[in-house]
C-alpha cells in the first residue's frame, strides 16, 4: 500500500501543531516535559520593616525564591539597601502599586499627586480600593505612575527582575493591563502573567464559591468550576507576551492569605504548619508547568499591628516558607524551584 505523500505531510504537520499547542511554557523554556517548576514569591517588601524582615527570612531560611518591592512605601529604600549590601543576587521585582489600602498608614504616587490626579483621593494618597482605581483612574495616569515606579527602582540602583501588580489592580481593567504589558516590553522586564493551564488560578478565583459549598457540605473534589471572564483572555494575551520576547507563567496561586485553621485562636506555629500543609496539597494538585505561588510574609512587630489586622496570616506565611515538611516535600517530589531571573535568561535563549 502506497501512502499518499500529501496526507502524510498533513498528518505530520497536525501532530507537530498539537504537540506544540500542548507544550507548557516551562517546556518552551527548556525544562523537562512533566516538570513542576515553581516560583515562591513574597509580595510587599518595602511596605514596612516587618514586611522586609519577613521577606528576608522567607528567602534566606525558607523556600521563597523571589519577591517584589512596593516603591511608593517608606521602607523600600531599606530593602534595596539590604539587597545591595547583603544579597545582590536576590530575585527582586517592582510590585507596581496603585492602591493605598490601610486606614492610617497611607502613601501617595511616586509620580506626584499633581501629575496623576485620577489615581489619588482627596488627601493626595492612592485610592484605598481596586474598584476606586478602575472607576476613577485613566490608562494614561496608570502608565505614568508605573513608569515612575520602575524608574525609581532603576535610580536606586536596582535592576528589576520582573514586574507584577499589587492587589491585582492592573488585571482588573483591560486598558490598565495593556499599559502594564507595554511598559514591561519596552523596558525588557518580564511581566508576571499566567497564560497557561491556569488550573490553580481558576480555583483561586472561585475560592469564595468553594468555601460556600464546603460550608453547606456540597463540595466534592474535582467539581467543574466556572471560568471567570478575565481568565478566558489569558491564553491569547500570554501568546502575545511570549511573542514580544518575555516569559509567561503556566499558572498562578494567589489565596494563601485566606488559609486559616478551623480551630479558634490557633498559635502562630499551628497556623504556619497548616499553611505549609496546604501548600503541599496545592503543589500535589498543580499540573506540570511553571507556576508562581504568592505569599505575604511578615515577621510581625508591635508596629505592624497599627498597620493591618493581617499580621497573623502574614507571620504564618513566613513560618510556612521555613517549614521543614514543605522543604522535604519539594525535594522528595523533584519540584524545581526557580527565579524570574532564571526564567528570563532561559527566554532569551528561545528563538
Amino acid at each position: 500500500m502506497i501512502t499518499n505523500p500529501l496526507k502524510t505531510l498533513f498528518l505530520l504537520l497536525a501532530t507537530a501543531f498539537i504537540s506544540q499547542a500542548q507544550q507548557t511554557y516551562a517546556e518552551k523554556l527548556g525544562w523537562p516535559k512533566g516538570a513542576k517548576v515553581v516560583i515562591f514569591h513574597v509580595d510587599d517588601p518595602g511596605m514596612s520593616y516587618s514586611s522586609n524582615q519577613g521577606t528576608i527570612k522567607s528567602v534566606e531560611q525558607g523556600v521563597a525564591t523571589s519577591c517584589s518591592i512596593m516603591f511608593p512605601c517608606s521602607w523600600s529604600a531599606s530593602f534595596v539597601n539590604y539587597i545591595q549590601k547583603s544579597n545582590p543576587n536576590l530575585d527582586a521585582g517592582v510590585h507596581l502599586t496603585l492602591t493605598s489600602e490601610w486606614r492610617d498608614y497611607r502613601w501617595g504616587p511616586v509620580a506626584g499627586f499633581q501629575n496623576v490626579p485620577s489615581l489619588v483621593d482627596k488627601e493626595g494618597n492612592l485610592w484605598h480600593e481596586v474598584a476606586q482605581v478602575v472607576k476613577n483612574g485613566t490608562a494614561d495616569d496608570v502608565e505614568k505612575e508605573i513608569r515612575a515606579q520602575v524608574e525609581k527602582a532603576l535610580r536606586m540602583g536596582l535592576k528589576p527582575t520582573h514586574l507584577d501588580s499589587h492587589m491585582g489592580t492592573l488585571f482588573a481593567h483591560v486598558p490598565f493591563m495593556e499599559r502594564y504589558i507595554k511598559v514591561g516590553v519596552e523596558y525588557g522586564i518580564p511581566v508576571m502573567f499566567p497564560g497557561g493551564n491556569n488550573k490553580l488560578l481558576i480555583e483561586c478565583q472561585n475560592y469564595p464559591v468553594i468555601k460556600k459549598l464546603k460550608a453547606e457540605g456540597k463540595w466534592q473534589e474535582g467539581m467543574k468550576l466556572p471560568e471567570p471572564e478575565l481568565i478566558k483572555m489569558t491564553g491569547p494575551v500570554g501568546q502575545k507576551i511570549w511573542q514580544s520576547g518575555l516569559p509567561v507563567l503556566d499558572d498562578l496561586h494567589t489565596i494563601s492569605g485566606d488559609w486559616k485553621p478551623e480551630k479558634p485562636n490557633p498559635t502562630p506555629e499551628e497556623w504556619g504548619k497548616y499553611k505549609a500543609q496546604k501548600f503541599i496539597e496545592t503543589l500535589n494538585a498543580m499540573q506540570p508547568g511553571l507556576a508562581m505561588f504568592i505569599v505575604h510574609s511578615s515577621d510581625v512587630t508591635d508596629a505592624f499591628k497599627h498597620i493591618s489586622a493581617s499580621g497573623g496570616s502574614r507571620y504564618a506565611d513566613m513560618l510556612s516558607m521555613m517549614n521543614p515538611d514543605l522543604k522535604a516535600y519539594i525535594q522528595s517530589q523533584g519540584i524545581i524551584l526557580t527565579t524570574w531571573r532564571e526564567v528570563m535568561e532561559r527566554r532569551k535563549k528561545v528563538k
